[in-house]
C-alpha cells in the first residue's frame, strides 16, 4: 500500500524533502502528517481535492469537518470577492462583524452575546478565561480525550498514554507533553466520558474550586464518540446545582443542527465555543454565551476583561462566515446528517458480513470508523481499535482516490450526493478480506 502510494505521488514527496529544510519535519500543523509523507494539495473544487502530482481524492476529512461545503464555493468566493475591493482589516469595527454576531446569536439559543477571535483554540482560552473571572475560581475539569486546542490548559489529557493515566474512573490530569508547567497541570481536573458516576464524585469533591467543566457534546479526536443518553443533561444539572459553568466546545459539533449539538442533543450551556465552519473555511473563531458572562468583556464598562487579537473580527472571515451559515439551511444539515447515517450503517453491514470487528461511531454528517468489538464510549475504550487496519484502510482508500484521515474519522460536506458518498462503502468493501485478517472476527 505504501509502495503504491509513493509511486503514485513523487512530487510530493520532493517538495517534502525540501520543506524539511525550513519546516521542522517538513510541517506546520500536527494533525495533517502522516509517515512517509503528506501529499501536497495543488487545488480544491466541491467535494474533490487535487495533489501536485494530478491525483484526485473524494474529500471526507474536509480540513477536519471545517469544510461544510467543500471546497472554492461561489457563494462564498462571491462574498470573499466582493469584501477584497471595499478591505478586509483595520483598527476599526466593521459592518461584517455584527452580521455575523446576529446569525450565531439567533441560530445558538443559549448565545445571547459573542466575541471573535481567529481559531477555536483561541475561542477556549477565552471562554475558560471567562468562566475563571466570573466565578472567582481557578479549576476546570475537561474530560479525558477531549480536545480543546492548543493552549495549556487545553493540553491536559488530550491523548495520555493509558498505562500512565491512572484508574479509568478517576483519571490522572496529565500534560500532552513538555512545557506545561504544574501550576496548569494542577488547574485542570480530568473525568472519563460518558460517566456520570465518575463526573459526579469529581465534581462533588471539587465544587468550591471548579469554575467551570469543558465538554465536547461528542468527543471529537478520541473518535467522533456521542454521549449516552441523559450524559449531557446530567453535567447541565449537577453544574447548574454547583454554580459551576458549563462550556460546549461546538468547534466540530456545531453543523450537526440549526443550533449545534446543543439543539441536536437537547442541552443548553452557559458558554460555546466556536471555530471551523464559522468562517466560512477561512481563520476564525467565536466564543458566547450568557449575556451576563460576555458582558465582562465589554469595554463600556469601568473594569473589563482585555480581548484584542489584530485579526478578530477580520472582515474576509466574516462575509465568508455568514455566506457558509446561510448555506448551512436546515434542509441541508438534514442531507448531509443523512448522508453520514447511510455511510455509517452501510460500512458496519460490510463489517458485519464479513466478520470484521468493526463499528461506526458519530451522529448525523460527523463519523469514525474503529476496528475493535468493544462498545467505544469513551477515550480508552477508543483505544482498542487496531491502528495497523485503520492505517491499512487508509492507505489502500487513498491509493483509489478516497480520502479519510489517518485515524478514521470522515465527514460530509454538502456538494456530496449519496451516489458520490458511497464510493467509500465500495471501495471499504473490496478490501474486507484483508481487513478480516488483520483484525480478526467480530
Amino acid at each position: 500500500m505504501v509502495a503504491e502510494y509513493r509511486r503514485r505521488t513523487p512530487t510530493s514527496a520532493k517538495i517534502h524533502a525540501l520543506s524539511r529544510n525550513f519546516l521542522p519535519g517538513g510541517n506546520t500543523r500536527s494533525v495533517v502528517h502522516f509517515p512517509p509523507y503528506p501529499f501536497v494539495m495543488g487545488r480544491a473544487r466541491g467535494c474533490h481535492l487535487f495533489d501536485v502530482d494530478g491525483n484526485r481524492y473524494l474529500d471526507f476529512v474536509n480540513n477536519y469537518t471545517s469544510s461544510v461545503h467543500g471546497h472554492s464555493h461561489p457563494r462564498i468566493i462571491a462574498a470573499i470577492k466582493e469584501q477584497l475591493e471595499k478591505g478586509w482589516t483595520c483598527a476599526a469595527s466593521l459592518e461584517p462583524q455584527h452580521r455575523l454576531a446576529e446569525l450565531i446569536c439567533r441560530r445558538f439559543r443559549s448565545v445571547e452575546r459573542v466575541r471573535f477571535c481567529n481559531s477555536g483554540t483561541e475561542a477556549t482560552m477565552m471562554a475558560i478565561r471567562a468562566a475563571r473571572a466570573f466565578t472567582g475560581r481557578d479549576r476546570i475539569l475537561k474530560m479525558e480525550g477531549g480536545y480543546h486546542g492548543s493552549h495549556p490548559d487545553a493540553e491536559i489529557s488530550a491523548r495520555p498514554r493509558p498505562e500512565l493515566a491512572g484508574s479509568p474512573e478517576r483519571p490522572l490530569s496529565l500534560p500532552d507533553g513538555p512545557g506545561i508547567t504544574e501550576g496548569v497541570v494542577k488547574e485542570v481536573l480530568v473525568a472519563p466520558f460518558n460517566n456520570q458516576g465518575a463526573a459526579e464524585r469529581i465534581i462533588r469533591e471539587n465544587r468550591r474550586e471548579l469554575a467551570a467543566v469543558i465538554v465536547e457534546p461528542m468527543l471529537g479526536i478520541a473518535g467522533q464518540i456521542p454521549p449516552k443518553e441523559g450524559y449531557l443533561q446530567f453535567l447541565r444539572e449537577i453544574t447548574e446545582a454547583h454554580d459551576i459553568l458549563l462550556i460546549f466546545d461546538e468547534v466540530m459539533t456545531a453543523r450537526l443542527a440549526v443550533g449545534g449539538a446543543q439543539e441536536y442533543f437537547g442541552v443548553t450551556a452557559d458558554l460555546t465555543t466556536f471555530g471551523k465552519m464559522i468562517g466560512g473555511d477561512l481563520p476564525a473563531g467565536a466564543f458566547g454565551g450568557r449575556r451576563e458572562i460576555m458582558e465582562l468583556f465589554s469595554p463600556e464598562r469601568k473594569e473589563f476583561l482585555h480581548h484584542s487579537g489584530t485579526f478578530n473580527g477580520n472582515a474576509l472571515a466574516m462575509v465568508a462566515g455568514i455566506a457558509a451559515l446561510k448555506l448551512l439551511t436546515p434542509a441541508a444539515i438534514a442531507r448531509i446528517n443523512s448522508i453520514g447515517e447511510m455511510l455509517a450503517r452501510r460500512l458496519e453491514k460490510i463489517f458485519t458480513e464479513a466478520g470484521i470487528a468493526g463499528q461506526v461511531t458519530g451522529a448525523g454528517s460527523l463519523r469514525h470508523i474503529h476496528f475493535t468489538s468493544e462498545e467505544v464510549v469513551d477515550y480508552r475504550s477508543a483505544l482498542t481499535s487496531n491502528e495497523d487496519a485503520a492505517r491499512l484502510l487508509f492507505f489502500f482508500l487513498l491509493n483509489r482516490g478516497v480520502l479519510l484521515s489517518p485515524r478514521g474519522m470522515f465527514c460530509i460536506s454538502t456538494p456530496m450526493n449519496r451516489g458520490i458518498a458511497n464510493d467509500l462503502v465500495e471501495k471499504t468493501a473490496e478490501i474486507a478480506d484483508v481487513l478480516r485478517a488483520l483484525v480478526g472476527r467480530s
